[in-house]
């Protein structure tokens, strides 16, 4: 009897280790059929058009119950760039277009693609809210500030007004490889690239908000919708733009109506998104493409951006439709470009 016993608790044992393994199996095998269901669009570049596409991502994930996946990357738009023309990323955020040797890389690499602009964004110049001495800021004092030839130099405040304070200025922006500080250098020191090192820098626009509002004494610049976010933090000043400003003498906040009629000048700029064509042949990448170009009128304004007119988003959709690939920027920015300017480049208008 005892040994019956325990012949059927050996076969009882043997019968639950089957079980258990079987189900492993199943549930193994399912999970390998669900994730060779799931399609994977990768995209990486901007920090300023990041949460623009965050937000697109979202929902696009959320209407394709899952069976998409969107990865979106923060490596700023010239490091975004070199994995894009490497082949890596399926499309690519900028916050500022294309540039030749980018252009270059892609070309070496067989590379082709569709240029599409998302958003009109503002760089903000930002000071600590303790800050009681500036109530503007011009073109010529941000230059004085940040050329090439201010390193080790211009090191107080008092060097670039007299009437400022004698203190040590603290300065942070984005890292060199990020289209906002490629964009600010050439509109603001005459070009791209050319910019004094001794800075806090960081390809996260968050950074430089966090560390201008815990000194006094600090200045940066960062994507305006930062900014907007954090003004118990940061206080944003007017600017001044200079010879060349629609409005001479004139210092001008960032916002809605001074973007749309470039009065914000030299720092409102246009920002895109850039698809791979050979990923755009993909219906996932291309269904995502259009949902951005679909859905931007209404998620840009929620995420502190400043949206196209709708014409602008209907050409983009239809310039995929007709594969109309390739840049219309000769691979620099246009400094100060209004939409309107935009769009007729675009064939808009």
């Amino acid at each position: 009897m005892a040994k019956s016993l325990r012949q059927l608790a050996h076969y009882i044992h043997w019968q639950l280790l089957l079980t258990s393994v079987l189900a492993a199996v199943v549930l193994l095998v399912t999970a390998m059929a669900t994730a060779a269901e799931i399609s994977t669009i990768k995209i990486d570049g901007s920090s300023t058009v990041f949460p623009i596409t965050e937000a697109v991502a979202e929902e696009f994930q959320s209407a394709q119950a899952g069976k998409v996946h969107v990865t979106v990357g923060v490596s700023g738009t010239g490091g975004g760039f070199k994995k894009f023309c490497r082949g890596e990323t399926d499309i690519q955020d900028a916050s500022r277009p294309i540039q030749t040797s980018e252009m270059q890389d892609c070309k070496k690499a067989g590379i082709k693609y569709f240029e599409l602009p998302v958003a009109f964004d503002a760089i903000a110049i930002v000071v600590n809210p303790q800050n009681d001495w500036m109530k503007e800021i011009t073109v010529a004092d941000l230059k004085k500030i940040w050329a090439p030839e201010a390193q080790g130099k211009v090191t107080h405040w008092n060097q670039v007004n007299p009437a400022w304070p004698h203190q040590p200025i603290q300065l942070f922006g984005p890292s060199s490889d990020n289209g906002t500080f490629d964009y600010f250098t050439e509109a603001i020191v005459g070009k791209s690239h050319s910019s004094r090192g001794d800075y806090n820098a960081s390809a996260d626009h968050n950074v430089v908000v966090q560390g201008v509002s815990r000194d006094k004494y600090a200045l940066g610049f960062c994507a305006f919708s930062y900014a907007e976010e954090n003004l118990s933090k940061v206080k944003v000043l007017p600017v001044v733009g200079g010879e060349k400003a629609p409005q001479k003498l004139t210092a001008v906040m960032p916002s809605k109506e001074s973007v749309e009629s470039g009065t914000y000048y030299p720092l409102s700029r246009p920002v895109f998104i850039y698809v791979n064509e050979a990923s755009s042949k993909k219906h996932e990448v291309m269904d995502f493409a259009k949902f951005y170009l679909q859905n931007a009128a209404r998620l840009v304004p929620e995420v502190k951006y400043f949206s196209l007119p709708a014409k602008a988003y209907e050409m983009a959709e239809e310039h995929l439709a007709k594969g109309k690939l390739g840049t219309k920027f000769g691979g620099h920015s246009e400094i100060g470009m209004k939409i309107e300017a935009l769009m007729k480049k675009e064939g808009t208008l």
